[in-house]
């Protein structure tokens, strides 16, 4: 398939597993400083891919991703490596190892198990995953309760302790 590299994020709609983002480009530099970055929120930035992972067993072990993740991403030779953060949040930033297995299904690995202890994940928790291209993903985390969890103060309230 000639052009698949270059044209795949501009391919509205094309094949199965696109996500449903708009699919333009990224306008994020290719390492952002996290005062850019808190900038401009997640809601203002073109999500090229979403999806969604229900925590199952240990929460801390490697975690798959869905199968129309790694067919979006199949052509980017550069994904070894995710950089994860909470959405709405440019400071906190967890570099997550990716690995395929033979059968060509990908994994997060080791940096998984730091960002899942620090989030206190467990299992029956959904996880939303943007994924903003260039390695850049953020994640929104919702309990048991299916409510979300807010990290770092993306609400801002008085403590009521």
């Amino acid at each position: 398939m000639a052009g698949r590299g270059t044209g795949r994020a501009r391919s509205r709609g094309r094949g199965r597993g696109r996500g449903r983002g708009r699919a333009t480009r990224s306008p994020s530099p290719a390492t952002p400083s996290p005062s850019s970055s808190s900038d401009m929120q997640d809601e203002d930035r073109a999500v090229m891919f979403e999806f969604i992972v229900v925590l199952k067993g240990d929460p801390y072990g490697i975690q798959r991703l869905p199968d129309s993740f790694t067919d979006y991403v199949a052509g980017d030779e550069r994904l070894r490596s995710l950089h994860l953060r909470e959405d709405g949040s440019g400071c906190y930033r967890w570099i997550v190892d990716v690995i395929y297995d033979a059968r060509g299904k990908i994994y997060l690995n080791i940096g998984w198990e730091k960002f899942a202890r620090y989030h206190r994940l467990e299992a029956g928790f959904v996880l939303l995953f943007s994924y903003f291209g260039d390695s850049d993903m953020s994640v929104k985390v919702f309990d048991e309760t299916r409510c979300r969890r807010n990290y770092h103060g993306d609400i801002t309230n008085e403590d009521d302790d």
